[in-house]
């Protein structure tokens, strides 16, 4: 079609289309250049920072491996390694199991109101994970409501003890939050490789008469290995470089998350601190790599004619996973109504009246109703400014032509954040930013980032580096989608590029970017690895709140915090939902048949 479109035209239009094409490519190499250097600047730089800092002491002088070694004689240094491996691999094998079932139960079975159970699961992620801790607290703590009985007079009047210590302070602590926290991403996950598997093996396997049993051994799980993979390092990750739950209850049970923030806020030890850092960076890398393997080959196994799987109705299965969803669904809710009614009671637990006494913050360290406002302020700029950064570069890498070595940097740049932890991105940040000036050949050169550090900027912009990669594979599955043919026919009739950006791309992709909006702006009010070490005194943020607050002993007004924080989420995603609702009937009628 371009080539007719080419030849129909004279000589000096085919002459001044082409020049125009030139300039264009030219302008587009340009702008993916920018993309590599904006990813280069805001990650590969500070992250050499931080390793450039664990191979010095104190004094700045280069020591090699030797804080490694200092750190793995310390006992109490080495150990949290293993608590970190040991609690991440206990959190991670119950979280997929639970969300395995879960999401066999969406995708598998015909229960009712699956839809609700899919919302309900996704609960914990509208939350920071210092609200597991607490709310943990309220249930078995010394004085919690489950710990103590929550009818104490049934004791003293029957004789029944209801009391139930766990022993929450240490590694059942952390699991039972970090379970809550990674479960929903690991039902996500599992939800997409269920529903993705081809119907005919499994009539294939009617027809040769299998048992169910054999049918899910030998078609169900090798169809969703490669998923199960996925969830497994994901969950993996995301326990072992939490720090919210692991600060609330972890008590002396030490984990690097919570050993790099002692050693950076408690001892001002920076050099210990990048130590840590980097050996909390190693596993992450390693699951990270073998996640992306895994998913390479996936996409090699995908059948061009698969068809998808209905299910069928089955009274004794479907009853057992109606009842499975209902108990999980009503523990997430009990869990978040637990934390809302901890944050209304006046004085636990001698106090059960309720009141809004806790939502008071103006006698509260951490910033009180301002820090609140300010992390809505943060999560707004992030939403913004990170999906047009998202987008305008998956858009340069996947819709450019040639450029095949820039290309690929630019796309390995943008992969590169996924294995970054928050903190190590807040710690390198604070290397890199509040650092004067550079030691360059000899000379002292200004640095010219370094006016960013304390402001609102570089919250915002750990915060875009922090969720980029998954809002960046987000926004090039949906340019995936869209032929090639319209960036062809523009190229062909001399029209810019960004005319068939802003007119073409961008309407058909609205869906997908306000997801990636909404993506960014829930996780940067929830996020507290990122920010702790960033935020100052001048801009309080509610989540870096709830942590000083836990910390004072204030534990209902950091609740009431947590609180405001979920349900700022839950506010932002249903307008979100109603948002999206007309923005995909309009943007979206090229998909309906049109009728004659």
């Amino acid at each position: 079609m371009a080539d007719t479109v080419i030849h129909s035209t004279g000589p000096a239009r085919v002459r001044s289309i082409l020049d125009a094409v030139d300039l264009h490519q030219w302008l587009m190499r340009g702008m993916i250049l920018l993309a590599c250097l904006w990813m280069a600047v805001m990650v590969v730089l500070p992250l050499l920072q931080l390793l450039s800092k664990s191979l010095v002491d104190h004094d700045g002088a280069f020591v090699g491996l030797a804080n490694f070694i200092h750190y793995f004689r310390t006992p109490a240094l080495s150990m949290s390694l293993y608590n970190s491996l040991f609690v991440s691999v206990v959190t991670t094998a119950i979280s997929v199991m639970l969300g395995f079932l879960y999401a066999y139960a969406l995708t598998r079975t015909t229960i009712p109101g699956k839809a609700v159970f899919r919302g309900i699961a996704l609960l914990p992620l509208f939350s920071p994970t210092l609200l597991n801790g607490i709310t943990l607290v309220y249930l078995f703590g010394k004085k919690g409501l489950i710990t103590t009985g929550f009818f104490g007079y049934f004791e003293k009047s029957a004789g029944i003890t209801l009391a139930a210590d766990i022993g929450l302070y240490g590694a059942v602590g952390i699991v039972i939050a970090e379970v809550f926290y990674v479960f929903p991403q690991a039902m996500l996950i599992l939800s997409i490789a269920l529903s993705m598997t081809d119907a005919r093996l499994y009539e294939a396997s009617d027809s040769l008469r299998a048992s169910n049993v054999r049918t899910f051994l030998t078609v169900t799980i090798p169809g969703i290995k490669f998923g199960l993979m996925s969830a497994t390092f994901v969950s993996f990750i995301l326990c072992f470089t939490d720090f919210g739950a692991p600060k609330v209850v972890g008590g002396n049970y030490n984990v690097l998350a919570t050993d790099i923030y002692k050693q950076v806020i408690g001892q001002q030890n920076f050099v210990m601190g990048a130590t840590v850092s980097v050996v909390l960076l190693i596993p992450t890398v390693i699951a990270f790599l073998l996640d992306r393997i895994s998913q390479r080959k996936q996409v090699a196994l995908i059948a061009a004619k698969s068809v998808p799987l209905t299910p069928k109705r089955h009274p004794v299965r479907d009853g057992v996973f109606l009842a499975y969803c209902s108990i999980i669904a009503l523990l997430l809710v009990a869990f978040l109504a637990t934390a809302v009614y901890a944050s209304l009671v006046r004085v636990w637990p001698y106090d059960l009246s309720l009141s809004l006494k806790n939502y008071n913050f103006r006698n509260m360290g951490g910033g009180g109703y301002p820090a609140f406002f300010n992390s809505i302020r943060m999560a707004f700029y992030s939403s913004v400014i990170g999906t047009v950064i998202t987008f305008a570069s998956a858009y340069l890498i996947e819709k450019s032509k040639g450029m095949f070595l820039l290309r690929q940097g630019a796309y390995f740049l943008s992969m590169l954040p996924l294995a970054l932890p928050g903190l190590v991105i807040g710690l390198s940040y604070i290397f890199f930013f509040n650092q004067p000036t550079w030691a360059l050949l000899g000379l002292e050169v200004r640095n010219p980032f370094n006016a960013l550090y304390g402001t609102m900027a570089i919250l915002v912009i750990s915060n875009i580096v922090h969720f980029y990669t998954v809002s960046f594979l987000t926004a090039t599955t949906a340019l995936k989608q869209l032929d090639k043919e319209f960036e062809a026919v523009s190229e062909s009739l001399g029209v810019p590029f960004y005319k068939t950006f802003f007119r073409v791309t961008v309407p058909v992709c609205m869906p997908a970017i306000l997801e990636i909006g909404m993506y960014y702006f829930v996780n940067s009010m929830a996020t507290l690895s990122a920010v702790i070490f960033l935020y100052s005194a001048d801009i309080p943020l509610a989540s870096v709140a709830v942590a000083n607050m836990d910390d004072a002993g204030d534990v209902a007004p950091a609740a009431a915090m947590s609180v405001l924080i979920v349900l700022t989420n839950i506010t932002a995603r249903l307008l979100y939902g109603l948002m999206t609702r007309g923005v995909h009937q309009r943007t979206q009628a090229w998909t309906r048949p049109v009728s004659t």
